[in-house]
Parts: structure tokens; sequence; C-alpha cells
């Protein structure tokens, strides 16, 4: 399954999710608004961030869809491999693993 298909996959069981439980929907989307749109970082340099934690933690969803937002926000590939770099210092082999998952994606979303 391609990437693109992951994250539209994704997306449409979160729809579901977010109809079942609403309240959490909607307490979540405010959080992740609230920590986006506040501060001194930008929403880039904050993409960074989760996707660092996406990789440690191994959640490929959470891993697609930070790379699909850094994407948005401008990131460049060269800066991604600074992230990846950190990500796998800080995680060891397993960040390893799906730091290649970030960079798979990367790859393939900007190539459309």
């Amino acid at each position: 399954m391609s990437y693109k298909q992951k994250i539209s996959e994704m997306r449409s069981e979160l729809r579901a999710m977010n109809k079942l439980i609403p309240e959490v929907a909607k307490g979540f989307a405010q959080l992740s608004a609230a920590a986006k749109d506040n501060g001194p970082l930008g929403v880039k340099e904050k993409e960074y961030v989760a996707l660092g934690i996406a990789i440690a933690m191994r959640c490929e969803p959470c891993i697609n869809f930070h790379v699909e937002a850094l994407m948005k926000s401008g990131a460049t590939r060269e800066e991604l491999g600074d992230i990846l770099a950190m990500s796998i210092q800080m995680g060891g082999g397993p960040s390893l693993m799906y730091a290649a998952h970030a960079l798979a994606c990367w790859d393939e979303l900007s190539a459309a």
C-alpha cells in the first residue's frame, strides 16, 4: 500500500471514530491547534518535533501525517535528513527503521 493510500485510509478511520466520540475529537483538535498556533516556534519547527516523537514512538500513521504537514509547511528533504539523524541518535535501531519509513513517505509524496 502506498503512503498516500495509508494516509487516506487513516483519515477515513479517524472520521469514523470522530463521529462516534465527537467531544473527544473536538478536544483533541483544540489541543492540537493550541500547541501549533502559539509560542515562539513556527509550525515547521513544531512539526519536526512531532515527527521525531512519532519516530521514537514507532507510530507510522503519525509519521505519515507529520511528513505531509512538513511538506506543506515548506520543509526540505535536507532538513528532514537532519531530523531523521537526531531521531536515530535518540532512539537507536527501532528509530532507524521508522526513520526509513519517514523518508520513503517524503519521497513518495514529493514525486506527486
